[in-house]
């Protein structure tokens, strides 16, 4: 089956998937591309490389790197934590878009490092300040090599986020209710008795009918 011209887009970019390009990932900025709502020169890591390899699928002429987008790194990188330092918070975790860091709360973290993108969205959520960016060794995959595993992994994550959220939403709907429901739940019971109460003692009140006795006169 012939691939698709985003698919074709999404071959071309570098898929550390750092959302530097404004989008959440190489095939969302691929599909942009490809709808014409998006530049070709949004990529800071495949820099100038992959500007002229979409100018050329495109029949476009190059553009110069967007420096809105940020620069294109001098050296492939990748993320280096260091371990005593290290909290065990989880965020960078939580942020790594292709699950090249492991480790579990409250316990030291960990980048594999033949599998980090160099994205650098780690960076910002560590409390510490303990991760830092240092020059791909030369005995890592290149990075051409890995990304196909970074857009699997990719997707993967996204996959997985979604059926997470599920899940937790679907925890809290079967869940029992807590002291803290029932009691908000009685709250909101009493606090309508008690407008039912108001309601009723402000109405007006009307005299009875007056009481007759046998012969029609008033008792």
């Amino acid at each position: 089956m012939q691939a698709s011209l985003a698919q074709r887009i999404d071959a071309l970019l570098p898929q550390t998937q750092c959302a530097r390009c404004g989008y959440d990932g190489c095939k969302p900025y691929a599909d942009a591309i490809a709808a014409g709502s998006a530049e070709i020169n949004q990529c800071p890591p495949g820099g100038k490389a992959t500007i002229a390899a979409l100018a050329a699928l495109l029949g476009r002429a190059p553009l110069p790197l967007n420096p809105a987008n940020g620069t294109e790194p001098a050296a492939d990188l990748v993320a280096v934590i260091d371990e005593p330092a290290c909290i065990g918070c989880y965020k960078c975790i939580q942020a790594c878009p292709v699950d090249a860091i492991v480790g579990a709360p409250k316990r030291m973290h960990t980048v594999i490092a033949a599998e980090c993108s160099g994205c650098e969205l780690c960076l910002a959520p560590c409390p510490v300040d303990c991760i830092s960016l240092q020059p791909r060794a030369a005995t890592l995959p290149a990075p051409a090599a890995q990304a196909s595993l970074w857009r699997r992994r990719h997707a993967a994550r996204k996959t997985r986020l979604v059926r997470e959220q599920e899940m937790r939403m679907e925890a809290r709907r079967r869940r029992a209710p807590s002291l803290r429901d029932r009691a908000q739940a009685f709250d909101i019971a009493a606090a309508i008795e008690r407008a039912r109460s108001r309601r009723g003692t402000d109405m007006p009140v009307t005299a009875a009918p007056p009481t007759l006795d046998g012969d029609g006169k008033k008792a």
